[in-house]
């Protein structure tokens, strides 16, 4: 496997190929020249430029859908006994987990791994912006998307590869990158690893499949001691953020509804204000990671903080949909409570005077029941909530567990949050809700990003704005009631 090459695997075929890190993988496929198809049934918005690229997508899963391919990719959301990969299987092709696709993409490259519980998308995307500012057109696949005219994914003429390291189901240990960055580490993912001492260790495992050097937070208590660990073995390790030690120390870190902004000390030398027109002190944060590993490649600190001054943000992450009826929309990727609670404080933010009313679809049914007081903590943070059912593919969910439960441990007053487990239901209860000046945000499970645009349809047909009320006034919009 270590000596595939991406055109060795001949004619692909993905299982699920509308989804960010399947489409990503699916663009760069076919920007090398290599007959890709792929089965979805949903249509996500990726799907259209796919076929633009000359790949075929089928919008159902069948066995004749892989006539004529040679190999078979699928990511951790496809059961094993899927009928495309029973069927690869049974005609002896060669199947693939993502991870393994990824890594015959990146053969022959200086690939740099991002990892960490939070911030990945984030700060692959902030790397990967700022090379190609430095001019170094560096090959990536991301688990989110640029802004235009980025994208998820490119096929680069320059020596690195840019990649976001999932660590859910351990295919990180796969990619034995050249560089490495983990963000942090928190307990998530424990039914793969147990408890967080596993996970800890498979971050651990991680950093010692990288061959050059490691970036790490100087803020996060496990990734400073795998930092103390892994320099006692003999690795090359750098370290950011607003510790004294950190060899890019963070200073005066501010956030507005503007950006990010904050003094850096590279190597205990002063290099001037860094400024990143994205809101959010973790998002800050983030940066100062990707502007590490970019000087560390040699990238001049005057170009990197040029880059972060005109990055354009990530889709899924502070997205603004639009606005309608007085509201603004945004949508998020945050569903653990550390990302949750982060990126609503951040909205506070943004949202000024206005209420900030969160609609939110859990993802995944063992870390909506494990997390669940974390969950509704952060959720609680919004003057309203709107909760789905858990989106959990191949998950069993028992009575009572999933979206209701959690809707009733959100600490709002009844009035003030309602589990809504009909999709087609959740638009007329937002614009019932909503009021001009107020702020909603679908956060959560990736199909919730298809949202927004059915709440700006509804909210703009609406024959008047609702008016502005205060947060926690008396006055209830919508249906009410938390079961």
């Amino acid at each position: 496997m270590g000596t595939l090459t991406a055109e060795q695997l001949g004619t692909v075929h993905l299982v699920g190929v509308g989804g960010v890190g399947m489409s990503g993988l699916a663009r760069l496929l076919l920007a090398r020249g290599i007959r890709v198809t792929g089965s979805e049934l949903r249509q996500w918005p990726a799907l259209a430029a796919l076929r633009a690229l000359g790949g075929t997508i089928y919008p159902r899963h069948e066995p004749s859908n892989l006539d004529g391919v040679d190999t078979v990719v699928y990511s951790t959301a496809i059961p094993l006994d899927h009928l495309e990969l029973v069927e690869a299987r049974r005609r002896g092709l060669r199947v693939l987990h993502r991870s393994e696709a990824l890594v015959a993409a990146m053969a022959g490259r200086w690939a740099i791994a991002v990892a960490g519980t939070h911030g990945k998308t984030t700060t692959t995307s902030m790397l990967t912006w700022v090379l190609q500012h430095a001019g170094l057109d560096p090959s990536f696949v991301i688990g989110g998307e640029i802004a235009e005219p980025a994208g998820g994914a490119h096929h680069g003429s320059g020596e690195h590869f840019v990649i976001e390291a999932d660590e859910a189901d351990r295919s990180f240990l796969r990619y034995h990158p050249s560089a490495a960055v983990i963000t942090n580490i928190d307990a998530d993912h424990l039914n793969t690893y147990g408890d967080l001492a596993g996970l800890t260790e498979a971050f651990a495992q991680f950093g010692r499949t990288v061959s050059g050097f490691l970036v790490t937070s100087a803020e996060d208590r496990r990734t400073r001691a795998l930092a103390g660990a892994w320099r006692e073995e003999g690795r090359t390790v750098h370290t950011y953020g607003r510790a004294a030690d950190a060899d890019l120390r963070v200073d005066h870190l501010s956030s507005t509804a503007a950006g990010v902004r904050y003094q850096a000390w590279l190597d205990g030398k002063p290099v001037g204000e860094v400024r990143v027109p994205v809101p959010g002190a973790h998002l800050g944060l983030n940066s100062a990671g990707a502007a590490l590993v970019a000087v560390r490649l040699g990238v001049a600190m005057e170009d990197v903080v040029a880059g972060l001054a005109g990055f354009p943000g990530v889709r899924r992450r502070f997205e603004l949909k639009g606005t309608a009826g007085g509201v603004r929309v945004y949508d998020e990727y945050a569903y653990h409570p550390t990302s949750v609670t982060a990126a609503l404080h951040t909205l506070r933010e943004v949202a000024g005077p206005g209420r900030l009313l969160v609609v939110f679809q859990p993802y995944r049914v063992y870390r909506t029941r494990d997390l669940q007081a974390e969950l509704a903590a952060a959720l609680g943070l919004a003057d309203e909530a709107v909760v789905m059912e858990v989106f959990g593919p191949g998950e069993m969910r028992e009575p009572g567990q999933g979206g209701v439960a959690l809707t009733a441990a959100i600490d709002l007053p009844p009035d003030r949050k309602v589990f809504v487990p009909d999709w087609d239901a959740v638009p007329g209860e937002v614009a019932a809700r909503a009021r001009a000046g107020d702020l909603v945000v679908t956060m959560g499970a990736p199909p919730i990003s298809l949202l927004g645009d059915e709440l700006l349809a509804v909210l703009a047909g609406r024959a008047e704005p609702a008016p502005a009320a205060e947060p926690g006034s008396a006055a209830a919009p919508g249906s009410t009631g938390a079961p």
